[in-house]
C-alpha cells in the first residue's frame, strides 16, 4: 500500500524515454533509521562470521546472482540500454570480484597483523604490541549510474565492505532502480539461507533516503561513484556530522592520451579507430574514457584523426543512462564544439526518435592554445584530439592537465624515451599509468588501482582491486592483552595468515 505523502520511485527505459514500471516508493526517514539499527546490530555478527564464514557468504551470493542471470541482464539492459553483451561481462566481472574478496580473506595478508613482544629498546622497555585491522562498521554505498551491477547494489564497494565485515546500506541509483531491487532481492535472501544476520544488506531509494543515510550516526564510512557535484552534496552533510566519517568518493576524469609521433608513424589509422572505441564504449558514460589525446602535428598526425574521423562518421547514435545525462551531454558537447580555437572534425549519426540518444563527436583544437574547457570531463561519446608541434608544445599542455584516474601512452615498437618522460609528467596527477592500450578496461585484481587525486576522486584508495577492503577497516593494537581476549590471528600459535613479528615478516605454515 502506497504511503500518503511518498513519491513513487519509477523506472524508465532510456531507449524510448518511457516510464516503465513503479518499483517502490522513496525510502522514508524512520525507514532509514530503522534500517540502519539493523545494521548497527548485524555488524558484530557479521564480524563473528570470520573470515571464513564471510567468504563463504560471498560465493553464496556470486552464486545467486550466476543462477539468475537471465533476469538481471534482461532487467539491466531495458533500464539502461547498454546491451546484454556488455551487461553480461558486467555481471561475470561482479561475481568474479565477490568470489575474490573471498581469497582475499582467507589469505589474510589484508588484516596487516602485527606483533611486537614485550623487551628492550633504544627507547627502554616495549610492552607487548599486537596490532591488526578490523570492521568499520556499517557502511553507506552509492550506487553508480553507468555501471548498474559492477558499481551498485552487487559492485566492488558492496563485496568490499561485506569482506570488511561491514553491513552495507545501498542507495539506488535512480538510473536503474529495477536493477537494484531485483540484485538486492536476490542477495538478501541468498545472505539469509548463509546465515547472515538480518540487516547485513539494506536498500534505500530516493534522494532524501540518501541524504538521511549520511548523516545517520549509524553509518561509518560512505563509498560514492558520481559527479563531483554528487559528492560535494554529500560531503556538506557529512561535514556537519558532529562525528564526521570517511567519505570515499570516484568523482571525474578526463584520462588524456599521448600519442606519439613514432606510434603515429607506426600504425596511425589502427591508433585512429581504436581510439574511437574506447571512448564510444559504452556510449562514452565510462569514467575512465579518453576524453582528450594529444596527437602529433603533420602527416602522421593526420592519419590518426583521419582514421578517428572516419570511425566518427560510421557509429550510430547512442542511448545514454538517462534524461539529464543526455541533457549535460548535449549541452556541455555543443559549448565545446563553440570554443574559439575547437572546430568540428566529425560527428556520428542523429537521433532516431524518442529516448536518451546522443551523437558521438570528434572535435579538434591546437595544443598550444588549449581552452581550460577541454580539460574538463564531459559525460558521453565525446572527445577531443589537441594536435601538438615538438614535445615543448606537448609537456607546455600534459602541465595543464587536471588529475586523473588514468592517463596514457601509445607508443612506437620499443620506444622509451619520450613515454618515461610523459609518465614522469603524469604520474603525479594519475592513479594508473597505461601503455599500448586503452583504459577503458579496468581489471579487477590484487595489483589494480582505481583512484587518483582531486577531482578524480578525493583518497588515497582504490574503489578496484582487493585493497579496496581496505576502505572499510580500521586498525586496533591490543597492549598488553592476554591471549584469551585477542582475535585468533593475534595470538601465539596462529600461522595461517602472513603477520610481521619484532619487524620479520613471517609467512604461513605451508
Amino acid at each position: 500500500m502506497a504511503t500518503p505523502g511518498v513519491r513513487d520511485v519509477i523506472s524508465i527505459d532510456p531507449r524510448t524515454g518511457a516510464a516503465v514500471e513503479v518499483v517502490a516508493q522513496e525510502t522514508t526517514s524512520a525507514d532509514v533509521d530503522r534500517l540502519c539499527a539493523a545494521a548497527l546490530a548485524a555488524a558484530p555478527v557479521l564480524d563473528h562470521m570470520g573470515r571464513a564464514g564471510r567468504a563463504a557468504l560471498l560465493g553464496v551470493l556470486a552464486d545467486a546472482l550466476e543462477a539468475r542471470r537471465e533476469d538481471v541482464v534482461a532487467t539491466a539492459d531495458r533500464e539502461t540500454g547498454l546491451g546484454p553483451t556488455r551487461l553480461n561481462g558486467e555481471l561475470t566481472r561482479t561475481c568474479y570480484q565477490l568470489r575474490l574478496f573471498g581469497e582475499v580473506l582467507l589469505e589474510g595478508s589484508y588484516l596487516e597483523a602485527a606483533i611486537d613482544h614485550a623487551g628492550d629498546t633504544p627507547m627502554g622497555p616495549r610492552p607487548d604490541l599486537r596490532r591488526m585491522l578490523v570492521p568499520i562498521g556499517p557502511v553507506a554505498v552509492f550506487g553508480a549510474s553507468n555501471f548498474p551491477l559492477a558499481f551498485s547494489v552487487p559492485g566492488g564497494d558492496t563485496a568490499s565492505a561485506l569482506a570488511a565485515g561491514s553491513p552495507v546500506i545501498v542507495k539506488a541509483h535512480g538510473s536503474h532502480p529495477a536493477t537494484s531491487q531485483l540484485a538486492f532481492d536476490i542477495m538478501a535472501a541468498a545472505a539469509r539461507e548463509a546465515g547472515a544476520p538480518d540487516g547485513t544488506l539494506s536498500i534505500v531509494h530516493g534522494l532524501q533516503a540518501g541524504a538521511d543515510l549520511v548523516a545517520h550516526p549509524a553509518i561509518r564510512a560512505v563509498g560514492f561513484t558520481g559527479s563531483v557535484n554528487g559528492g560535494k552534496a554529500l560531503l556538506e552533510i557529512i561535514e556537519r556530522r558532529p562525528d564526521p566519517v570517511p567519505f570515499y568518493g570516484e568523482l571525474s576524469s578526463l584520462n588524456p592520451v599521448v600519442v606519439t609521433p613514432r606510434a603515429a608513424v607506426e600504425r596511425g589509422e589502427q591508433l585512429g579507430r581504436e581510439l574511437v572505441g574506447s571512448f564510444t564504449l559504452g556510449a562514452g558514460q565510462f569514467c575512465t574514457k579518453p576524453g582528450l589525446a594529444f596527437v602529433p602535428s603533420g602527416p602522421e598526425g593526420d592519419a590518426v584523426v583521419a582514421a578517428m574521423a572516419d570511425a566518427v562518421r560510421e557509429t550510430a547514435a547512442q542511448t545514454l543512462l538517462n534524461e539529464g545525462i543526455a541533457g549535460s551531454y548535449t549541452r556541455i558537447s555543443s559549448a565545446l564544439a563553440e570554443l574559439p580555437g575547437v572546430s568540428t572534425v566529425a560527428h556520428g549519426g542523429e537521433p532516431q526518435g524518442p529516448g536518451f540518444q546522443a551523437t558521438p563527436l570528434l572535435l579538434t583544437t591546437e595544443a598550444a592554445d588549449l581552452p581550460h574547457e577541454v580539460t574538463e570531463e564531459c559525460f558521453g561519446p565525446v572527445a577531443v584530439v589537441a594536435r601538438y608541434d615538438g614535445e615543448k608544445a606537448l609537456f607546455a599542455a600534459l602541465e595543464l592537465m587536471p588529475s586523473s584516474l588514468t592517463a596514457t601512452v601509445l607508443r612506437g615498437e620499443g620506444e622509451t624515451e619520450l613515454p618515461l618522460a610523459v609518465s614522469q609528467e603524469l604520474r603525479t596527477r594519475a592513479g594508473r599509468l597505461v601503455y599500448d592500450a586503452y583504459p577503458t578496461g579496468v581489471a579487477v585484481s590484487w595489483a589494480q588501482h582505481h583512484g587518483g587525486p582531486w577531482p578524480s576522486t578525493n583518497s588515497q584508495h582504490t574503489s578496484v582491486g582487493t585493497t579496496a577492503i581496505r576502505r572499510f577497516l580500521r586498525p586496533v593494537t591490543w597492549q598488553g592483552a592476554p591471549q584469551e581476549v585477542l582475535p585468533e590471528e593475534l595470538t601465539d600459535g596462529f600461522q595461517d595468515i602472513p603477520r610481521r613479528i619484532d619487524g620479520k615478516l613471517q609467512l604461513p605454515r605451508d
